[in-house]
């Protein structure tokens, strides 16, 4: 459950923004409105400004491009654009991020972003979709064992996006271990669908995410020096994570295939032992069907129509010629 929202966290009229929070170095944090954060300063060395703002809300762009962010940087972080990359601008550092949507309703591939911009005193974070991952951080420096500078609240949102990876993944995995286990004749058109969204779910992971590792790497490389080395150490950590994870999804998305063949492959199966009964059959009654129609022929001159015993004498014939079929499919394996 989300943490309960304070009356300075409220969206103000005049503003955009969703939260602030000043880090007081030690691991806590305090609230700060909207007014209070156009005339923020820093004061003691220690101190960073957290502004989490809703991109979608016009006037977003202008306000970062007032204190000091260049435009083409301002126009990045506020557009629609959320493939993951990072980059340094003089003793800035710019992202954007991705993470695993858990919004109720939201599909495990669905993705929403996150644009960062720091120059080590302040950090500026966007969204246009709700996030769990910023509001566990504001929990955290609530409860004053959060970050406690602007490379650790970076880290922290990194680690936090790509642990909730694992969700997903487990997830997937133990449904692809109940499709393992399940017999494939019960519900064979269930089980296409369930392998199915489990492979396009794995690819849009994949195609989301692969993206985030060059983007993690450009931090790690090309962070200002207020990024420290144990926050890069972290973000290396995080990287491996993330590799991991994306190593899983290949094996998921393997092991979903695997299944797709082996459910092709049982229901080619089916479908060749109706077809082989419904050509036994077929063997079987053509001769019959032949010669009862020769029979059942209405014209003049059918031996033996007038005979009282003609009707019975047809079906021993016919009843003959069956078992002389049956047994001879038997001899020839064909049954």
């Amino acid at each position: 459950m989300d943490a309960p929202i304070r009356a300075s966290d409220a969206l103000a009229a005049e503003g955009p923004l969703l939260f602030g929070r000043v880090l007081d170095g030690e691991g806590g944090a305090s609230p700060i409105d909207w007014e209070a954060a156009q005339h923020w300063h820093r004061g003691l060395g220690h101190e960073v400004l957290w502004l989490h703002f809703d991109r979608t809300i016009p006037g977003v762009q202008a306000w970062l491009e007032g204190h000091g962010i260049p435009e083409p940087t301002a126009e990045m972080l506020t557009s629609d654009d959320s493939r993951p990359r990072a980059f340094r601008e003089g003793q800035a550092l710019v992202a954007t991020l991705r993470g695993v949507n858990f919004n109720p309703g939201a599909e495990p591939e669905d993705m929403v972003s996150i644009q960062v911009w720091s120059d080590g005193a302040r950090v500026y974070t966007l969204r246009r979709h709700s996030m769990q991952t910023t509001r566990e951080v504001v929990r955290d420096l609530d409860a004053g064992h959060g970050p406690r500078d602007a490379g650790g609240l970076i880290t922290s949102l990194v680690e936090r996006m790509i642990a909730r990876m694992n969700t997903s993944i487990v997830d997937m995995n133990e449904a692809i271990d109940e499709l393992e286990l399940a017999p494939v004749q019960d519900d064979s058109a269930g089980m296409l669908a369930k392998i199915t969204a489990i492979r396009h779910n794995c690819l849009g992971l994949q195609r989301h995410m692969a993206p985030q590792h060059d983007a993690l790497e450009a931090i790690r490389r090309e962070a200002p020096r207020w990024f420290e080395d144990h926050d890069r150490r972290e973000i290396a950590e995080a990287i491996d994570r993330l590799r991991r994870y994306l190593d899983d999804i290949d094996i998921s998305k393997e092991s979903a295939v695997v299944l797709l063949d082996e459910l092709r492959a049982f229901t080619a199966a089916r479908s060749e032992r109706i077809n082989f009964v419904l050509t036994t059959v077929a063997s079987i009654f053509l001769p019959l069907t032949f010669l009862t129609g020769l029979i059942g022929m209405n014209v003049v001159g059918i031996p033996y129509a007038d005979h009282p015993h003609a009707f019975w004498v047809i079906v021993g014939v016919c009843l003959a010629i069956a078992l002389v079929q049956l047994w001879l499919f038997r001899r020839w394996k064909w049954l």
